[in-house]
C-alpha cells in the first residue's frame, strides 16, 4: 500500500531524513537547492515547496511554509509526522534593538510567544526555547551572531504597532518574525529539535516597507547573508554531533 503523503506539505516518510530546513519564501528554497548536491524535487502545493538535497553526504529536506504562525505549525507538525527531529527555520526579522545591522544575523534563544496559535497548545506561562543541541552548533558556526529573544508575532500594520514595539525593545528583545515561536513550541510538544536563523532585513524604527522590498528584489547585502544563513542552517544539521546523540 502507498503511504498517503500529508495533505498540506505532501510530505511522506519516503523523504527519508531526520532533518529539514524551513523558510517562509517559496523562492528561498530554491536559493537553497543551489547548495545542495543531489536535489531532487518533492512537492510544491499551496505554500509548502519542497527539496530533497544531500550537504557534506547528509540528506536534508528544505520546504517553504509561507507567512505566519498558523502556516509554519501545519508544516512542522507534518514535519514531525514524517519523522523529521531537527529542523532549523531560516527566515527574515526586524531588528528590535538599535546597533544591529542591516544583513547581521539574529538567532533566537527564546521567543516571545505574541501569536495566537500556540496558546492554542499551551498556556501563555509556556516558554518557546530552543534546541541547546543545535544552539550550541551555531554558537560553533556563527559566534559573531546575535544571540538573544526574539519576539513572534501576527503582523504589521496594527494601529499601536510602533508602542508594542518600543515596549518590547525596552525588555531587551533583540528581533521580531512571525514563525518562531510557533516552531519552538510545537517542535518541543513533538519531541523535535528547533532553532531559528533570522537576516535582519530592517533596522530598529526603520521603514519596513524598505527592508521587505529589498529583500524580494534580491538587494545584494540582503542576498549574501541569506545565503550565508542557509549555509549555516546545513552546517549545523550536517554535524557529525547531531548523529552521535
Amino acid at each position: 500500500m502507498t503511504e498517503e503523503p500529508q495533505p498540506h506539505t505532501q510530505l511522506t516518510t519516503a523523504i527519508d531524513t531526520d532533518s529539514a530546513v524551513i523558510v517562509g519564501d517559496p523562492a528561498r528554497v530554491d536559493k537553497a537547492a543551489k547548495l545542495l548536491d543531489n536535489v531532487r524535487k518533492w512537492a510544491f502545493n499551496r505554500e509548502y515547496k519542497s527539496v530533497l538535497g544531500t550537504y557534506q553526504g547528509k540528506q536534508i529536506l528544505v520546504m517553504s511554509t509561507g507567512i505566519g504562525a498558523p502556516s509554519a505549525g501545519i508544516g512542522v507538525e507534518e514535519l514531525n509526522r514524517v519523522n523529521v527531529k531537527n529542523v532549523i527555520r531560516v527566515g527574515s526579522a526586524g531588528a528590535m534593538q538599535a546597533g544591529i545591522s542591516l544583513g547581521q544575523l539574529i538567532i533566537g534563544e527564546g521567543a516571545v510567544r505574541d501569536d495566537g496559535l500556540t496558546k492554542k497548545y499551551v498556556p501563555e506561562i509556556y516558554p518557546a526555547v530552543p534546541s541547546f543541541k543545535l544552539m550550541m552548533l551555531a554558537r560553533k558556526y556563527a559566534p559573531e551572531a546575535v544571540y538573544g529573544i526574539i519576539r513572534s508575532h501576527d503582523g504589521f500594520y496594527m494601529d499601536n504597532n510602533s508602542e508594542v514595539e518600543a515596549f518590547w525593545s525596552k525588555l531587551g528583545i533583540v528581533g521580531a518574525d512571525m514563525e518562531s515561536g510557533a516552531l519552538m513550541t510545537i517542535g518541543r510538544q513533538r519531541g523535535m529539535e528547533t532553532l531559528s536563523i533570522l537576516n535582519n532585513v530592517v533596522l530598529y524604527e526603520g521603514d519596513l516597507s524598505s527592508g521587505v522590498n529589498d529583500l524580494v528584489n534580491g538587494d545584494d547585502l540582503v542576498d549574501k547573508v541569506e545565503t550565508a544563513s542557509l549555509k549555516l542552517a546545513l552546517d549545523i544539521l550536517s554535524d557529525h554531533s547531531l548523529e552521535e546523540n
